[in-house]
């Protein structure tokens, strides 16, 4: 059986290096400004305009636990489509795509199972260095963290709602 090649996106968060496929990416900006929602989750920034689409702002790094950090020049948004819907994912920096081999991904071991080791599909060596393989459906799991997922979708019905007005007012 042939070795399956995947194309990844590469990107760094709090000095680790993680992939993503990027068949679930749509597109990859630098951030310029996040516009805060009331009340939304801690991880969730608040929305970002991209491509005529008012879409949330998910901070990984909040997410994940780690601490936040300010915006520099190498901040970007990483625009996923996840079940049907468009987040902007915040991240340190977007390095590369990059063609992985699925015989290179190897299995997360139990011992960094937890709520961390949920968010990820596997490990891979890349150019000497380690790349944690993300599970983009594990880090928006509606049934893991539910006041996120009420605050994303809450958050989501207002870019919808931000959207139509700004259609209306355009027509």
């Amino acid at each position: 059986m042939a070795d399956q090649i995947d194309t990844f996106i590469l990107f760094e968060l709090a000095g680790g290096v993680y992939a993503v496929p990027s068949s679930s990416i749509q597109h990859i900006e630098m951030l310029e400004h996040v516009t805060p929602v009331p009340n939304a989750h801690r991880a969730i920034d608040g929305v970002v305009f991209s491509r005529g689409q008012v879409i949330p702002a998910l901070n990984l790094r909040s997410r994940f636990g780690f601490p936040r950090q300010e915006k520099t020049l190498q901040t970007r948004v990483v625009f996923a489509q996840i079940e049907n819907r468009t987040v902007g994912l915040i991240v340190d920096s977007a390095r590369e795509f990059k063609k992985i081999s699925t015989e290179s991904i190897r299995p997360i071991e139990k011992a960094l199972t937890g709520i961390a080791g949920n968010y990820l599909k596997g490990l891979a060596t890349v150019n000497k260095k380690l790349v944690l393989i993300l599970d983009l459906e594990a880090v928006l799991n509606l049934d893991q963290d539910e006041s996120l997922a009420n605050s994303l979708s809450e958050v989501i019905a207002q870019a919808t709602a931000a959207e139509s007005q700004l259609a209306a007012a355009n027509t």
